[in-house]
């Protein structure tokens, strides 16, 4: 049974990252979404539903059984510590998911790609982790140019929620600088050529 290395890919928003897993995924490497993943189970996991629901009421969910996202971004994500309770609902669902996964997949080393891996101990599980670092205030540019509906306030709450980018880049095994002078294809494969190297 072919046994893969699990790497994870994080970094802070507005770091990159998710270009940077879709550069590994024309390497031929499989990438594991978290974040993806995790709007898909709030949706269709019946057990991560029912305790969202015990935890924050029936109106989490519209009457068709989708997700009232309106709802969890006003009650939810303006509070630390119901983001902590949700956290610790989805992300263990999320675990579990991303090791079923793994069991499917071929190759060296597979990536998870997830905004909070060294926030949640996730990087426990991980035979490793590579960070993908920039400039904060290209960062804040970057999110306030792609997401529309976001506001600087709101940026920088989600900033505060993640570790800052100097312990993340201290904790990572490596790191990706993807700011302007920097080239990041040579980052990127010459860790994909480490990776392709080793056994598990």
């Amino acid at each position: 049974m072919n046994n893969p290395l699990k790497i994870g890919i994080t970094g802070g928003i507005g770091s990159g990252k998710s270009i940077i897993a879709k550069v590994f995924k024309l390497l031929g490497i499989q990438v594991y979404s978290a974040d993806n993943r995790a709007k898909w189970l709030i949706s269709n996991d019946p057990d991560l539903k029912k305790a969202i629901i015990k935890n924050f009421g029936q109106e989490a969910y519209f009457p068709d059984g989708t997700l009232n996202r309106g709802f969890l971004a006003n009650t939810v994500f303006s509070d630390p510590e119901k983001v902590k309770i949700i956290n610790s609902l989805v992300h263990p669902a999320v675990g579990k998911d991303f090791e079923n996964w793994v069991k499917d997949q071929g190759g060296q080393y597979v990536l998870k790609e997830a905004a909070l891996i060294f926030e949640t101990g996730g990087e426990k599980k991980l035979d490793g982790v590579i960070n993908v670092s920039a400039p904060l205030k290209i960062r804040i540019n970057r999110v306030l140019s792609r997401d529309s509906h976001r506001t600087l306030d709101q940026v920088n709450k989600i900033i505060d929620q993640q570790l800052p980018d100097k312990q993340k880049c201290d904790k990572a095994d490596w790191v990706i600088r993807n700011s302007p002078n920097r080239l990041v294809l040579p980052q990127i494969l010459e860790i994909h050529q480490e990776l392709s190297g080793r056994k598990n």
